[in-house]
C-alpha cells in the first residue's frame, strides 16, 4: 500500500510538500524523504509524533534513544514501520526537525493506495521554500515574543476588526491547498 502525506509549516505560508511512500517503509525512510525534499541536514536530531485530531502529541518515534524514562516504550525510526502506527486517512503527525526550539512540520495522511507499492519514497509536490532547519534560541525567543506581544493599548473596540462584511475581503482561491482539511 502507498501512503500520501501532506506536509505544511506554520512558519511559511506557501510551503507544502507531498510525499508518497510505501506503507511498509520505516519512519527513517520517511524522514530521509522529507529532509531530501527540503534540503535539511540528516545528521540533526528529529522525531515524529503521532497526534490526535487536535494535534496533541501521543506516540513519539525518534531518531535515537535519548535514555528516556524506562517505563515508556521507545520507538526508533529505523525499526518502526509506518503502517504499524498510521492506518487511517486523516491521521495527523508532527515531524520535529529542530529539537532545541521544538519547530516542526504538520503532516497528515491524505490518501492510501491499496494494491500499489513503492521501492523508494517520492516527493510529488514541492511548493515554497522550507523554513531554516535550525534557528538560534535567542532568535526563536525574539520571534515568539513579537508574536505574543500585544499590549493593553492595542486592544480596543476595533481589536476584532470591522463588523461590516465584504465578500471581497475573503479570498478563497488557494485556501484549501494551504490548509490541512
Amino acid at each position: 500500500m502507498v501512503y500520501k502525506f501532506r506536509i505544511v509549516s506554520d512558519e511559511v505560508d506557501n510551503f507544502r510538500r507531498e510525499i508518497e511512500i510505501d506503507a511498509d517503509s520505516t519512519f527513517l525512510a520517511l524522514r530521509n524523504a522529507i529532509c531530501d525534499s527540503v534540503g535539511y541536514d540528516k545528521n540533526q536530531m528529529s522525531s515524529f509524533f503521532i497526534c490526535d485530531d487536535g494535534w496533541e502529541k501521543d506516540v513519539e518515534i525518534t531518531l535515537e534513544d535519548m535514555g528516556s524514562d524506562s517505563s515508556e516504550d521507545v520507538y526508533l525510526m529505523e525499526d518502526s514501520i509506518i503502517s504499524d502506527f498510521v492506518e487511517d486517512e486523516g491521521q495527523r503527525l508532527l515531524y520535529v526537525f529542530d529539537y532545541m526550539t521544538d519547530r516542526c512540520f504538520f503532516m497528515e495522511l491524505k490518501e492510501t493506495e491499496p494494491g500499489k507499492s513503492l521501492l523508494d519514497p517520492l516527493c510529488t509536490v514541492a511548493r515554497g521554500k522550507a523554513p531554516a532547519q535550525v534557528m538560534a534560541i535567542d532568535e526563536y525567543e525574539e520571534k515568539s515574543a513579537k508574536a505574543t506581544d500585544i499590549s493593553a493599548a492595542d486592544i480596543d473596540e476595533d481589536f476584532y476588526g470591522s463588523t461590516d462584511y465584504s465578500p471581497d475581503e475573503f479570498d478563497v482561491e488557494g485556501f484549501d491547498e494551504m490548509t490541512m482539511e
